[in-house]
């Protein structure tokens, strides 16, 4: 039988605790720096990756810092569009890559291409589920029942500063798994993980056996594997494209980067 994007999801992070570690998600801008080399990019980070964040570049992506910032800005001008990322998405179907892909969009594209077929055109394009930061659980509804009909993911976030009756409304509705902002801020890399995040994973796993996956500000494989000892998913993003932005040969230092964040978790 096949399985839907949710069981998809939930079966990468099992594997993961079967091998002692967390599940690393890495987060790459779809077309950037060219649609290309994005999709080389993917293809070849996707065997050391449990999960993939793909990004949509939208013109106003307020919870992301400079660095990615700059991709979708640089993804958009290269004419990117939301139908071109569903069908780079096919496209790493069928070149092979398995890993469960998750779409991190704004909600504004998601209205203009319409809920419904967005929906539907992802998951045939082999989507596994969704991350919109900018569509809180209370204005979701819609959205959460189309996913839910395809038998995908809408990831929801909870932030160290979010309150009680935020975190037991989200742990009510969550699939797949949770998505915890490590900082009160933007993504971007930083020098060290808050001080404070265990507290933060444990507020939120007292209320819920849903996988946990921390993101914003996770730089090295030290910092991913502090991360990882904590939660049950580590996100990482800026660091990637900062690492890619700075090489010459993009794709091979793509993969070394994440090849290094894999050895870290699992050292520690």
């Amino acid at each position: 039988m096949t399985q839907t994007g949710t069981e998809r999801i939930t079966a990468a992070f099992t594997q993961a605790q079967q091998q002692q570690t967390a599940a690393l998600m890495p987060y790459f801008t779809l077309g950037y720096p060219d649609a290309d080399t994005s999709l080389a990019i993917i293809e070849v980070i996707a065997p050391y990756s449990d999960l993939l964040e793909l990004g949509v570049p939208f013109s106003d992506p307020l919870a992301d810092g400079p660095t990615v910032q700059h991709s979708t800005q640089v993804s958009l001008e290269n004419g990117t569009t939301t139908a071109s990322c569903l069908a780079m998405v096919r496209e790493l179907r069928q070149r092979g890559v398995q890993t469960p892909i998750l779409l991190m969009g704004y909600v504004n594209p998601i209205l203009a291409y319409g809920e419904a077929s967005y929906v539907r055109d992802a998951a045939a394009a082999g989507a596994d589920g969704f991350i919109v930061p900018d569509l809180p659980p209370e204005e979701a509804e819609a959205l959460e029942a189309l996913t839910a009909e395809a038998g995908l993911a809408l990831v929801h976030f909870l932030a160290p500063t979010s309150n009680e009756a935020r975190i037991n409304r989200v742990t009510a509705q969550a699939r797949g798994f949770i998505y915890l902002v490590s900082v009160a801020g933007v993504t971007g890399a930083r020098s060290q993980v808050q001080a404070d995040l265990a507290g933060f994973v444990n507020r939120v796993r007292a209320k819920t056996a849903v996988p946990l996956a921390v993101g914003f500000g996770i730089s090295t494989p030290q910092q991913a594997a502090a991360v990882g000892q904590l939660t049950d998913g580590v996100i990482v993003g800026s660091a990637l494209i900062n690492a890619v932005n700075a090489a010459e040969e993009k794709v091979a230092t793509a993969v070394q980067f994440v090849q290094a964040l894999r050895e870290g978790m699992r050292r520690g």
